[in-house]
């Protein structure tokens, strides 16, 4: 049997169809299986998370908040410890910044920290040899404007001599006046001369005539000489004949330049003029010479400004600038730190910066009285509180109290860490019994109005914003104002972002508004 061969053949099928056989329905496609419903799936799925992602997929504006203030008003018994809250000790109203007046580099720090100053006492120095030189070269500028005004001076004194005494004139008027008179003189005794000339020429002719007749008696050069003289005689009355014009033109002419002096004299135009411009010369020297004083005076004040000093009595609070540390003075481009030396405070003048619970903020009044410890003072330190501060702190779930302390004790100092106790104010006719209720109040500029009347926004658990209907009641003179309704004690208000905000809008709560209401 182990050797009979396999007949594979017989295990072959027969696919030949039969004719006997009915013929078979063609299968149903599967698209729909394999790609209809996957996608359908798909599709669901992405609105599903669509859906349940709602508005946390849109762009949300970013807004701050604080809570609702709530007053507690409980009153009790006068001197009755009500609350304690922690707190830090700060000058009143702040530090006072010592400031250099003058640019320069710090040259040697006369305090340390906690030093007592008096006013006026010097605090620290600068490098002072440029404002030294500075100061020599104004002074020596100032002395040469005093020359020059000195000099412009006498200049206007000699001009104001030669105005009221024009001897200058007076000398050129009167040699006018006398070459005048004397071209009258010579003009007045020409015709003299003339006649005389005229005589002298007769008796020269005559003479020369008499000598022409007698030749052969007498030599010829006898009778040369007496044509010479008669000749000499005739040119002598020929030239006085000829200067009557030319001295009468002269006589004119000085008598028109006498006139012309004594109406100079009259006038005194260059006189006037060079009086005038010696005045100007001396305002103008005037001026450069206050210029030059009060660039002097700006020298010194600077050179004084580079000892920097107390501007009143106290204590060193810190020192901000170093030895060698540059100070901008009052330089435009100067910031606040940039100028600083030190800063310094009032030590009676202190006050306390407590951290007051929301849920104590109703017992705080203005003027109640509050006992300060710290570990600085063996003794309790009195204070009484300033103001309220409305700056709430999410976090800390605490308002801000300022505290004045009275008459604080030497050993204590700003930045020390206090505990506050808060007691019960003194209330005329206040009665034994304690009673108490809540009043919420909200900083008033969140307060807005509408055509439905004043509301304000506030953001729910969804971060949903909502516009909610207030009912106002009196200002608490803080920068509060009551709510009567509206409000719950658990809302958070929305202090910024308010631009463009919608109702039932959602919005992104980025944390609370650290600087709301700071007073």
């Amino acid at each position: 049997m182990a050797n009979t061969p396999l007949d594979l053949s017989q295990l072959a099928l027969d696919r030949s169809p039969r004719e006997d056989a009915t013929p078979t329905k063609p299968r149903r496609k599967r698209w729909f299986t394999r790609y209809v419903l996957p996608i359908g799936i798909l599709c669901g799925f992405v609105a599903l998370l669509a859906a349940a992602a709602g508005r946390g997929l849109m762009p949300r504006p970013s807004v701050t908040v604080v809570p609702v203030v709530v007053k507690r008003a409980e009153v009790q018994q006068a001197g009755t410890t009500l609350f304690q809250a922690p707190g830090w000790i700060e000058p009143r109203p702040t530090a006072i910044s010592v400031a250099a007046l003058a640019p320069g580099v710090i040259e040697e720090l006369l305090v340390v920290a906690g030093q007592h100053v008096k006013k006026d006492e010097a605090i620290a120095k600068l490098i002072s040899i440029d404002a030294e030189l500075n100061v020599q070269q104004a002074k020596n500028l100032l002395a040469i404007r005093q020359g020059e005004l000195k000099r412009a001076i006498a200049e206007r004194d000699a001009a104001q001599i030669r105005f009221d005494n024009p001897v200058h004139l007076q000398v050129q008027l009167a040699d006018a006046q006398s070459m005048l008179a004397k071209a009258q003189t010579e003009l007045a005794k020409l015709p003299f001369l003339i006649q005389a000339a005229e005589a002298h020429l007769d008796y020269t002719k005559s003479s020369m005539e008499g000598k022409r007749s007698a030749k052969g008696a007498i030599s010829g050069n006898i009778i040369a000489r007496a044509e010479s003289d008669h000749a000499a005689s005739l040119a002598t009355l020929q030239e006085l004949r000829q200067r009557g014009p030319n001295l009468q033109r002269e006589s004119d002419a000085l008598d028109k330049k006498v006139t012309a002096l004594k109406r100079q004299l009259e006038l005194l135009v260059e006189e006037t003029r060079q009086l005038h411009e010696a005045d100007a010369k001396v305002q103008s020297a005037e001026a450069l010479r206050d210029e030059a004083e009060l660039q002097l005076r700006q020298a010194e004040l600077a050179l004084r400004r580079n000892v920097v000093r107390a501007p009143m009595d106290g204590r060193v609070l810190r020192l901000v600038a170093a030895p060698g540390t540059r100070v901008m003075g009052l330089a435009s481009n100067a910031s606040h730190s940039s100028s600083t030396v030190i800063e310094m405070y009032d030590p009676d003048r202190l006050q306390v910066r407590a951290d007051v619970r929301l849920e104590d903020v109703p017992m705080v009044t203005r003027g109640q009285p509050v006992q300060i410890e710290t570990a600085s003072s063996e003794d309790v330190i009195q204070g009484r509180v300033l103001q309220l501060t409305s700056s709430a702190n999410i976090q800390k779930n605490t308002l801000e109290v300022k505290v004045e302390l009275i008459q604080p004790p030497p050993t204590v100092s700003p930045e020390m860490l206090v505990t506050a106790t808060f007691l019960a104010p003194t209330i005329a006719n206040s009665k034994n019994e304690t009673t108490e209720s809540e009043r919420m109040f909200v900083p008033s500029r969140l307060v807005q109005s509408g055509d439905a009347g004043a509301f304000i926004w506030v953001v729910d658990a969804d971060d949903i914003a909502r516009q909610r209907p207030v009912e106002l009641g009196g200002s608490s003179g803080d920068g509060l104002v009551e709510i009567k309704s509206g409000l719950n004690v658990t809302d958070k208000l929305i202090t910024s972002g308010l631009e463009g905000l919608k109702q039932d809008s959602t919005v992104r709560v980025a944390g609370d508004d650290q600087n709301m209401g700071i007073n």
